[in-house]
C-alpha cells in the first residue's frame, strides 16, 4: 500500500465480502480480519482481486518481512541515486538558463529526452504499477496522481522534442525531479516508519533462544521452544529467564525492567514467580515452568502491543472518509485547472504545468499515516513503561476520563492484609486464632489468608456444616460449637466502642462468635486486620487529581475503616460497605453525560465493575488473565501507572491531532496555490514528499515521553 487511499479501499473491499470484518492499517502494513464461515484463503483472494498481495501472519512472518524490506530498501536506494545522477543535469540547467544567454544554455532537447526517459519509466515504474493495480481494483491512489502528473509533463515535452516545436518550452526536469523527490520521500518515510515499531522489535529480541533443562537427572541445553509446562530449568547468575515459572529453590534478585519499566531488581525465593526474558542477578534459581511459548507473559505483551498497533482510533474516521474520495476529487480539480488556465491565459503549456502541480501536490499519504504512526509509537512507549493498551479506541477514551473509581484492596493497598490485633472476649488469644483459622483455612479471600497466617502451622480442628455468605463472612461447626466469623454488621455490632476504635485506625474488624441459632450466644474475640497503603498511592492520587480527575474509592469496609484509608491516601470521596456484586452498580451510578468513568481493579474479581466502566484498568499483570481483563493493563503494582497511562493517552492524542492538522492544512493550502499557478511542479513534488515524512517524524517525537511514576 502506498497511501491512505490504498488502505481505505482495501478495507472497503474486505468488508464487502461475506463473513469478513476487516481493519487495515497503513503504517503497520497489516489487515486484521475477523472471519465467519470463510477461511484465510478467501481473504488472500479478495486482496489479490483488489490489486494487492497478502500472506497469513505466522511466527516467522516478522523476520521474513524485515529481510524483504531491507532488500527492497537497498534496491530503492540504488535507484534513487541513479535518478539523482540523471536528474541533476536537467535541474542544473535551470540555474544557467537564468543567466546570460537564457535558452542558449539549455541542454540539447534530445539529451534531455534521453536523461528523463529512464527516470520516468524505469525508476518511476513503481508508480505506473501501483496505479494500474489500483485502477484495476476499482480505485485510485497516490500512484495515480504521480503517474498521471509526470506522464503529462514527459509526454508534452517528448512531443515538442520529436516534432521540433522550438517555440514551446519542455518540462523534462519537472517530471524527473518529481519522481526523484517522491522516491526520496518514500525512503525517508520507510526509515521513519521502521522506527515506529522499535518497541515491539526490542521485546521480541529479548526472548532467550536456549534453556538449561533437567531431563532424567541430567542438565541439558535445549531450545526454549522444546520446554513443556512442568519442566525443571536452571537460571544461572547473569542469565535471562527462558520461560515463565515458579522458583523451587534458590535466592536471587531479578531485573524486571523490561516488563514493568521499574529499574529496581526484585528479590526472588522459593514460591515466587519469574517471567520470561527478565534478567537474573547474583544467585542461581531452580524453577518449574508454568508458561511456555505463546503462554508466557512476554508473549502476551507482544501479542497485545501488536494488536493495539494494528487497531484504528475513532479519530481516524474523518481521515478515512476523505481518503476514500480524495484522488478522484483531485483529478477533477486538476482537469478544471487545466481548462481554466487554457481558456483564461490561452497558453496550453502553462495550463498543463499548473494541472501537473495540482496532481503532484495532492498526496493523501500524510492523512493515512497521521493516526497509525502515533498509535504505534504511543503503544510502544507504553509497553516499555509497563502500560499495555488493548486497542487504539481504549487509548483515545483514556484521555477523556473524568471520574476514576479505585478498588481498595490490592490497588490502593498492598493486597497483603495482616492480623494486627486480637482482642479476646470469652476465650484466649491462641484459641480464638485456632477457631478462626479452622473456619477460614479453605478460603482464598485475602482476609482469610491473613487469619490463617496469624495462626501459624499448628494443627486445625475439622469443620462441618461450613457455609459462606458473600460480603458477610463464614460459619460452621467446630469442636461441636456453632461458630460464625464475619463483619460486625452481621452480628448487629456496628456501634460497639471497641470495634469503632480499631476501625478508626484504618483496620478491618471481624467478629468471632458462638451462635445460638441466628443470635450470638457469646462474642469470643475481635480480630483486627490491616492492609497497608502502598507507599506510592498517596502520590498517585495527587497526580490524578492534578490531572483534573475526580477520584472515588470503592470498598466493602465499613465507613470508619474506609474513611481512615481514604484520608491516608488523600481521597475525599469514597463508597463503603459495597459488596463485590454491587461494584458494577456503583460504577453506573457514577456515570454522567459529561464525564467518562474509569475503574481500576485486579482484573479478575472486579470483572463486572471493569466491564461496566467506560475505561478499565487492571493493575498488576501476573498472568494472561489480567492482560485480557481490561482496556489497559498496568504490569507494575503501582497506582501511579494509571496517571501515566492517562498522560500517555493525552500525549498520543495530541500528536494525532497535530498530524491531522498538518495533513489537512498541507492539502487545503497546497491545492489552491497549485491551481492558481503559484507552485512549480518541482516545488510541489518536494512538498508532497516531505509531508509524509513530517507526519511520521512528528509521531516519533512521542519517544521523548516519559512516565512520571518510574525511577530514572
Amino acid at each position: 500500500m502506498t497511501c491512505a487511499a490504498c488502505s481505505t479501499r482495501l478495507e472497503k473491499v474486505l468488508n464487502r465480502q461475506a463473513g469478513m470484518q476487516a481493519n487495515v492499517n497503513l503504517a503497520a502494513e497489516r489487515a486484521r480480519v475477523r472471519l465467519s464461515g470463510v477461511g484465510p484463503e478467501a481473504v488472500i483472494a479478495a486482496v489479490a482481486k483488489a490489486g494487492f498481495s497478502a500472506t497469513l501472519v505466522d511466527a516467522g512472518t516478522r523476520e521474513r518481512e524485515k529481510q524483504e524490506k531491507e532488500r527492497v530498501y537497498r534496491q530503492e536506494v540504488r535507484r534513487f541515486w541513479i535518478a539523482v545522477v540523471l536528474t541533476l543535469p536537467l535541474v542544473g540547467q535551470m540555474i544557467f538558463m537564468f543567466g546570460e544567454g537564457g535558452h542558449e544554455n539549455e541542454l540539447p532537447r534530445w539529451l534531455q529526452l534521453l536523461l528523463a526517459t529512464p527516470v520516468q519509466f524505469w525508476i518511476g515504474w513503481r508508480f505506473y504499477d501501483g496505479a494500474a493495480k489500483a485502477l484495476r481494483g476499482g480505485g485510485a491512489n497516490m500512484d495515480v496522481l504521480v503517474a498521471l502528473g509526470t506522464s503529462m509533463a514527459w509526454g508534452f515535452s517528448a512531443v515538442v522534442t520529436v516534432f521540433g516545436l522550438h517555440d514551446q518550452h519542455v518540462y523534462f526536469e519537472a517530471g524527473a525531479a518529481v519522481i526523484t523527490l517522491v522516491l526520496l520521500g518514500k525512503l525517508l518515510e520507510a526509515r521513519a516508519k521502521a522506527r515506529t515499531s522499535e518497541a515491539i522489535e526490542s521485546l521480541i529480541r529479548l526472548r532467550p533462544k536456549t534453556a538449561r533443562v533437567e531431563r532424567d537427572g541430567q542438565w541439558l541445553e535445549l531450545p526454549v521452544d522444546a520446554l513443556m509446562p512442568g519442566d525443571i530449568f536452571l537460571v544461572r547468575p547473569g542469565e535471562s529467564v527462558p520461560v515463565d515459572g515458579q522458583v523451587i529453590d534458590g535466592d536471587s534478585s531479578v531485573d524486571e525492567a523490561m516488563l514493568t519499566g521499574e529499574s529496581m531488581p526484585v528479590g526472588k525465593g522459593a514460591g515466587d514467580r519469574v517471567f520470561a526474558a527478565t534478567a537474573n542477578g547474583q544467585g542461581a534459581l531452580r524453577c518449574r515452568a508454568t508458561g511456555v511459548g505463546e503462554q508466557t507473559l512476554l508473549a502476551g505483551i507482544i501479542r497485545l502491543v501488536g494488536e493495539a498497533q494494528g487497531s484504528k482510533a475513532p479519530v481516524q474516521r474523518l481521515a478515512d472518509r476523505i481518503s476514500g474520495i480524495f484522488v478522484p476529487v483531485v483529478c477533477l480539480i486538476a482537469l478544471a485547472t487545466f481548462v481554466a488556465w487554457w481558456w483564461i491565459a490561452g497558453e496550453f503549456a502553462e495550463a498543463l504545468v499548473n494541472a501537473v502541480a495540482v496532481l503532484v501536490i495532492a498526496c493523501p499519504c500524510a492523512l493515512g499515516l497521521a493516526t497509525p504512526t502515533a498509535i504505534m509509537v504511543g503503544t510502544g512507549q507504553g509497553a516499555r513503561a509497563g502500560i499495555l493498551v488493548r486497542n487504539a479506541e481504549a487509548l483515545e477514551r483514556a484521555q477523556k476520563i473524568g471520574v476514576l473509581a479505585l478498588d481498595k484492596t490490592g490497588t490502593l493497598t498492598c493486597g497483603q492484609p495482616q492480623v494486627t490485633d486480637v482482642v479476646p472476649m470469652a476465650c484466649k488469644r491462641e484459641e480464638a486464632l485456632r477457631l478462626a483459622a479452622a473456619l477460614e483455612h479453605q478460603s482464598e479471600h485475602p482476609l482469610a489468608r491473613a487469619v490463617v497466617a496469624a495462626h501459624g502451622d499448628g494443627e486445625l480442628p475439622p469443620v462441618t456444616d461450613f457455609r459462606a455468605l458473600a460480603g458477610h463472612g463464614v460459619s460452621g461447626e467446630v469442636d461441636s460449637r456453632v461458630l460464625r466469623l464475619g463483619s460486625p454488621a452481621w452480628f448487629g455490632l456496628d456501634d460497639d466502642a471497641a470495634i469503632a476504635e480499631l476501625q478508626s485506625a484504618g483496620k478491618t474488624v471481624v467478629v468471632l462468635a458462638e451462635m445460638n441459632g441466628e443470635t450470638p450466644a457469646s462474642v469470643l474475640a475481635l480480630i483486627a486486620i490491616a492492609d497497608a497503603l502502598r507507599p506510592t498511592s498517596r502520590q498517585a492520587v495527587a497526580q490524578l487529581r492534578a490531572q483534573g480527575i475526580r477520584v472515588v474509592m470503592l470498598t466493602g469496609d465499613n465507613v470508619a475503616t474506609a474513611a481512615a484509608i481514604a484520608a491516608q491516601a488523600g481521597i475525599d470521596e469514597f463508597r463503603a460497605g459495597i459488596l463485590p456484586g454491587d461494584k458494577a452498580a456503583a460504577i453506573n451510578a457514577l456515570k454522567s453525560a459529561d464525564a467518562l468513568v474509569a475503574m481500576v481493579g485486579d482484573g479478575v474479581n472486579d470483572a463486572p465493575a471493569l466491564a461496566a466502566a467506560d475505561v478499565s484498568f487492571a493493575i498488576g499483570a501476573g498472568s494472561d488473565t489480567a492482560i485480557e481483563a481490561a482496556d489497559l493493563t498496568l504490569i507494575r503494582n503501582d497506582l501511579r501507572g494509571v496517571a501515566d497511562a492517562i498522560a500517555l493517552s493525552r500525549a498520543t492524542l495530541g500528536k494525532i491531532r497535530q498530524n491531522l492538522f498538518f495533513a489537512f492544512v498541507y492539502n487545503v493550502s497546497g491545492l489552491p496555490l497549485a491551481a492558481m499557478g503559484l507552485l512549480n511542479p518541482v516545488i510541489a513534488g518536494a512538498a508532497m514528499a516531505m509531508s509524509s515524512v513530517s507526519v511520521v517524524t512528528n509521531s516519533l517525537l512521542l519517544k521523548r515521553w516519559r512516565p512520571h511514576g518510574l525511577k530514572r
